[in-house]
């Protein structure tokens, strides 16, 4: 049973937003591409766990603080006797691994993901008072078919993409039945999942400086036009209903700038004025409530601004 599923973290919304407004640097934008390949990574084996039909509980993307460090797992699994802890990858190319050190084909070397793996669960082991089946076993699953890793030892806790069907088979073959201190233990890690994490790595930006206009839901491009009712993106055609694609630039200027007033005016504005204020307002009144008078006024649940 699936009881937790994954979200994009605020970070990658945040980070994908910006990307197409701003320039980032070299390494913002290395990191910004990291989260966002891992984020379709994971939802690709996160598709192939929502297969398993046999007694088990399934919670996807928990962040836990175990002992003052934070710890996040891509994917947990709750049987009668074991927990799964997974670590997804989807990395492509060519590794390898020398004398415990992991390199990229062009002899670069890059982390230990082992080192990673071992330390979640060392500090997940530490939850252990919370009554844990008596086993915990944690794996590292890469998806891309294009990821190979060389001089890999035989015995190491690795699901090559070749391996995950044989892998999932052998999680369904699992027959015994959770019992009610399993739903416990599930609930109680729920309670403590950190919604966000505070390491964040957010770029400096400002209202003025980011590049306005509606981004593309289907490739996130700020390459897009309206016709008659239609948003078009000009980068890769994805058509989406213009009420909607206004919705969503709202709840995108809401994410990125949260202490500001919401207001006509600055929905306007933001969306590069391609739709009138008229239209704005009304779908603002669809969703949000208008307080205040004048220049005071704005809708909330929201930011605001002037209202006129």
């Amino acid at each position: 049973m699936l009881l937790k599923k994954r979200k994009e973290t605020i970070e990658l919304i945040v980070l994908r937003s910006l990307n197409a407004r701003m320039q980032l640097s070299k390494k913002e934008e290395n990191y910004y591409s990291y989260l966002e390949k891992g984020f379709v990574g994971e939802q690709r084996f996160d598709g192939w766990l929502e297969t398993l039909t046999n007694d088990c509980l399934i919670l996807f993307g928990i962040e836990l603080e175990v002992n003052n460090s934070t710890i996040q797992l891509d994917a947990l699994l709750i049987y009668a006797d074991t927990i799964y802890i997974i670590e997804v990858k989807n990395y492509q190319g060519d590794y390898y691994i020398e004398n415990d050190r992991w390199y990229t084909y062009s002899k670069i070397e890059t982390k230990n993901l082992l080192l990673q793996l071992k330390r979640s669960e060392m500090l997940f082991r530490l939850l252990q008072d919370l009554g844990f089946p008596s086993s915990v076993e944690s794996f590292l699953v890469f998806v891309n078919p294009d990821f190979y890793l060389y001089q890999a030892p035989f015995n190491l806790p690795i699901i090559f993409p070749h391996q995950i069907e044989r892998f999932l088979d052998r999680l369904n073959k699992k027959s015994a039945k959770l019992k009610e201190k399993h739903s416990r233990l599930a609930d109680h890690l729920l309670s403590l999942h950190i919604e966000e994490s505070p390491y964040a790595r957010i770029p400096q930006y400002s209202f003025e400086l980011l590049v306005k206009g509606i981004m593309c839901r289907g490739c996130w491009s700020i390459d897009t036009k309206i016709d008659d009712r239609d948003l078009i993106c000009s980068s890769c055609d994805f058509v989406e209903d213009v009420d909607s694609a206004v919705l969503r630039s709202v709840e995108e200027f809401r994410m990125l700038f949260p202490d500001e007033k919401l207001t006509t005016n600055q929905i306007h504005e933001w969306c590069n004025k391609p739709v009138s204020k008229k239209t704005i307002r009304r779908m603002l009144q669809t969703k949000y409530k208008l307080v205040g008078h004048g220049k005071s006024a704005g809708y909330v649940s929201c930011i605001n601004e002037d209202e006129s």
